[in-house]
């Protein structure tokens, strides 16, 4: 079901179901506006006359985090993007999550939405972007494909920015886990140095589950350990309400950025929630080339990451 209210700064809104859980996905930027079951929230969202801050719910493409200065050179081309994170010279986030996304497919449980990204100043490439929300049994899938339908070859990094809340007022008291076996060290841009270091007996180690405490992060992690299946699983659980939510990321994803809030504009909102965020790349990947994805043209790529409220 499509909604739209005359004072949404966030556009259409598309509303899916399947038993107790609803979520709503936003024509700006395909944000994932909130999610709940049994009308208590998993994600800490915004309202339908809101629009999303601090990266709430985006879609973060064709780069996700921070790009340093905004400039990299790819295919012999020098590439200079807006510095929309001006106090520390970066770009941040990508070039999709402020545009209007077009619905490309839909049912009671389940919204695609397409943008199609032409070539400019910061992103001289065409690539096509499709995600697509499903609610099911297992809770919320997120499907996202990217296909290169220019000439030329193309650089290509993905992130999500979900604020996970198991319902608690303080995420201090909420028992993490990440499936992390290092972390990268960030200089004070929050750029990688290029060192990684494990997180054994250190106030980063959350692989076993541990309250967060007074821990402070916007921290990226990787060495994730994996399933059978392939996924790496996350999850936040609140002792006092005795609600939990696991997050997990396919192969696809080889990065969790963790971000406990500490530096939010909303002073009110700092520690409410933790943003776990899948990345298929480090922070400024299109400038060192980790990980980055090249698809040449024709080439496609699909990922999955979700969400199982328990």
């Amino acid at each position: 079901m499509a909604i739209q209210t005359p004072t949404s700064p966030t556009g259409q809104q598309w509303v899916i179901g399947h038993g107790a859980q609803q979520a709503v996905v936003t024509e700006a930027g395909a944000t994932i506006r909130s999610y709940t079951v049994a009308g208590d929230d998993v994600l800490d969202g915004f309202g339908a006359d809101e629009w999303s801050h601090s990266g709430r719910g985006q879609v973060l493409a064709p780069w996700p985090n921070r790009l340093g200065d905004g400039r990299y050179e790819f295919g012999g081309v020098a590439v200079q993007a807006a510095l929309d994170e001006p106090e520390l010279g970066n770009a941040i986030h990508g070039l999709v999550r402020w545009l209007p996304w077009r619905p490309c497919g839909q049912a009671q449980n389940v919204v695609a939405l397409a943008c199609p990204l032409r070539p400019s100043p910061g992103y001289p490439f065409s690539l096509d972007l499709r995600v697509e929300y499903r609610l099911g049994r297992d809770g919320l899938t997120v499907t996202t494909q990217a296909a290169n339908v220019g000439d030329r070859a193309l650089p290509f990094g993905l992130g999500f920015h979900p604020y996970l809340t198991a319902g608690g007022d303080r995420i201090d008291q909420g028992v993490l886990r990440l499936p992390a076996t290092e972390r990268l060290v960030l200089d004070g841009r929050s750029l990688p140095t290029g060192d990684v270091l494990g997180v054994a007996a250190t106030e980063y180690d959350f692989t076993g589950g541990r309250a967060i405490g007074t821990t402070r992060m916007d921290t990226a992690f990787t060495g994730l350990q994996r399933d059978g299946d392939g996924r790496a699983w996350a999850s936040l659980d609140d002792p006092v309400t005795g609600r939990g939510v696991d997050l997990w990321a396919d192969g696809g994803f080889g990065y969790l950025m963790c971000y406990t809030g500490d530096t939010l504009g909303d002073v009110d909102r700092r520690r409410t929630a933790v943003a776990i965020e899948p990345m298929t790349c480090p922070p400024d990947a299109f400038r060192s080339g980790r990980d980055l994805i090249v698809l040449d043209p024709g080439d496609r790529w699909e990922g999955s990451w979700g969400l199982r409220p328990r």
